[in-house]
């Protein structure tokens, strides 16, 4: 028999938990479902978060820690499982989970959908093969690995720029390589960037294949605008080309932008009656800790007038 929520919260990264943290000050009774460990998202991969209002500085493991400690403190409901079916029922929504090999069910008058997105990859020759072994996404993850080493960083965004800074104290050498002839990182980065000794721009290239036995140890270079390709040694590489949305088990259940993000607006309601979208995963203009936590709020603020429709007999 399911057991019955009055929401459910697919995902606990910042929108999700501040979700929780709102539903269950709403009085409802909240069930958080999550397939990672951890609670925090992309956040627990973030070395320092500066623009975080009255944390400056704060480690982003630590946030996230803070952020699913205060859910747990307001009696909010988390399950470690992933999520493999959800079914629009009319009146409720039924989601399907996978909890080790046992298969579990559970119903909710709405759900908040806060899976967030996951880091996109380059999908050439030796990336799958060497992730974990010089290939990584995450430079405040990894990045320990590779002190006084040589390193790349692939993109041209904040998060690339923000990794090859982040790199540079540690490396000995840490070359950025973009596929134009300018950054689209916030400015202010780009000036941190280009005060850093030890950091090279590669501009107009792409990374066409990863090479090394057991780890990395070079990355084939087409220079674009050349039309001539070339190995550079590296010891590692770090991938910060974009995120993905991660919305792969609830393409019949919402709609979507070109881009796969959930199409849902600043009040996190869907197409679909009773389902919400809030964080990374909607389609948004900025997709910050700040923002996430500010939909988190909204989706529950309509969720609750959701509820009151209901009852009065709208939709």
């Amino acid at each position: 028999m399911s057991q019955k929520y009055d929401l459910v919260i697919i995902g606990s990264g910042p929108a999700g938990l501040s979700a929780a943290v709102y539903g269950k000050r709403a009085g409802f009774e909240v069930l958080v479902l999550e397939k990672n460990p951890m609670s925090g998202g992309q956040v627990l991969n973030t070395y320092e978060v500066d623009n975080y209002l009255g944390m400056p500085g704060i480690n982003g493991f630590e946030m996230g820690m803070k952020f699913r400690s205060h859910a747990e403190d307001m009696g909010v409901v988390f399950e470690q499982a992933g999520v493999t079916g959800i079914a629009d029922e009319g009146s409720h929504k039924a989601i399907t989970v996978q909890d080790g090999n046992v298969e579990k069910c559970y119903e909710a008058d709405a759900i908040i959908i806060a899976t967030g997105a996951s880091h996109a990859l380059l999908q050439v020759p030796g990336e799958e093969k060497l992730t974990g072994h010089g290939v990584s996404y995450c430079a405040t993850c990894d990045g320990a690995f590779f002190r006084n080493k040589v390193t790349a960083v692939v993109g041209g965004g904040d998060v690339a720029v923000e990794d090859a800074v982040f790199l540079s104290r540690i490396c000995k050498k840490v070359y950025l390589i973009h596929r134009r002839d300018s950054l689209r990182a916030a400015k202010s980065l780009q000036d941190t960037l280009f005060q850093c000794p030890n950091v090279e721009v590669i501009w107009d290239c792409v990374v066409e294949e990863i090479c090394g036995q057991e780890k990395v140890e070079s990355i084939k270079l087409r220079r674009l605008k050349e039309e001539r390709t070339e190995e550079l040694s590296v010891d590692g590489i770090f991938i910060a080309v974009g995120i993905r949305p991660n919305t792969e088990l609830l393409q019949n259940i919402v709609t979507y932008d070109e881009s796969g993000y959930i199409i849902a607006g600043e009040d996190c309601v869907t197409q679909t009656p009773g389902i919400f979208a809030a964080g990374d995963v909607r389609k948004k203009q900025l997709r910050q800790i700040v923002t996430a936590v500010a939909d988190g709020a909204n989706a529950v603020a309509s969720v609750e007038k959701y509820f009151i429709g209901r009852k009065s007999g709208k939709k």
